[in-house]
C-alpha cells in the first residue's frame, strides 16, 4: 500500500459508501483525512476511522471558502482533493429530464468548482498535490434517459481537465517540475466498486504527477478467472 504519512486529503461528499471506503484506505495508508458532508450523524462513522470531519454544504461558495479559511487558520493545507459529491436522477427518456433533476445533479459540479478554486494554491504548492473526480462512462455513451446526468459529468470532466492545464502551466512558467495532477476516474456504476475506487485513490501518490495529470482512468470490475 502507498505510504501517505504526512499527506492531508480532503474528501468532498464523504458520507457515501465510496467515501467510507476511501477514508478507510487513506487513513490506513497514514494520511490525515478531512471528511466533509452535510449531515453530522452521517459523518460519525468517518470520525470513528480517524478522520477529521467538517459539516458543510459544498454547493455554497461562501461555506467552502469558510472551510478553507478554517483549515488554513489551523495551519493546515491539503495535498489531495477527492471529489465524491454526486448522485443519480434519470429515466423517462429525454422528455423525462426535468429541470428539478438537473438542478439537483448540478450541485456536484458547483461543489467541484468551489473546492478546486478554494484549494488551488494548496494543491499547486504541495510536494504532491492530487485532485480526483469520479465521473461516468456515460460521458462517452450518453442515453436519453440519463441526459441530465451525463451533461453534468461531462461539464465536471471539462473543469477537471482545465484544472490540469492550470497545474501544468503554473509549473512551466515557474520553471519547476510538475508536482500537482488532476485525474478523472470513470466508472460504469459505483455500487460494488467502492473498494477498487478507494485503492485507486490511495494509489495516486505512487505515480509521478507528469504521468497522471489530465488523465482519464477507468475503474473496471474485477474479472474472475
Amino acid at each position: 500500500m502507498t505510504e501517505l504519512t504526512g499527506r492531508t486529503v480532503l474528501i468532498a461528499g464523504a458520507t457515501s459508501a465510496s467515501g467510507l471506503a476511501a477514508t478507510r484506505a487513506l487513513t490506513t495508508a497514514g494520511a490525515r483525512v478531512v471528511a466533509t458532508g452535510r449531515c453530522p450523524e452521517k459523518l460519525a462513522p468517518l470520525a470513528a476511522l480517524g478522520a477529521h470531519t467538517e459539516t458543510v454544504h459544498l454547493a455554497d461558495e461562501r461555506a467552502v471558502l469558510d472551510l478553507a479559511r478554517g483549515l488554513h487558520g489551523r495551519g493546515a493545507s491539503i495535498d489531495g482533493l477527492l471529489h465524491l459529491v454526486g448522485g443519480w436522477r434519470g429515466g423517462g427518456g429525454l422528455a423525462g429530464q426535468t429541470e428539478e433533476d438537473y438542478r439537483a445533479l448540478e450541485t456536484s459540479f458547483s461543489a467541484l468548482r468551489h473546492l478546486s478554486r478554494a484549494f488551488d494554491d494548496d494543491l499547486r504548492t504541495s510536494p504532491a498535490g492530487r485532485l480526483a473526480i469520479v465521473s461516468s462512462t456515460a460521458v462517452d455513451r450518453p442515453l436519453a434517459g440519463g441526459a441530465n446526468y451525463a451533461a453534468v459529468k461531462a461539464a465536471s470532466e471539462a473543469w477537471a481537465r482545465a484544472v490540469a492545464q492550470g497545474y501544468a502551466k503554473a509549473a512551466r512558467e515557474a520553471g519547476e517540475p510538475l508536482r500537482a495532477a488532476a485525474v478523472i476516474f470513470r466508472v460504469k456504476a459505483l455500487a460494488g466498486m467502492e473498494d477498487r475506487l478507494a485503492a485507486a485513490c490511495a494509489g495516486l501518490w505512487a505515480a509521478e504527477a507528469s504521468e497522471l495529470n489530465d488523465s482519464i482512468l477507468e475503474i473496471q470490475e474485477k474479472v474472475n478467472d
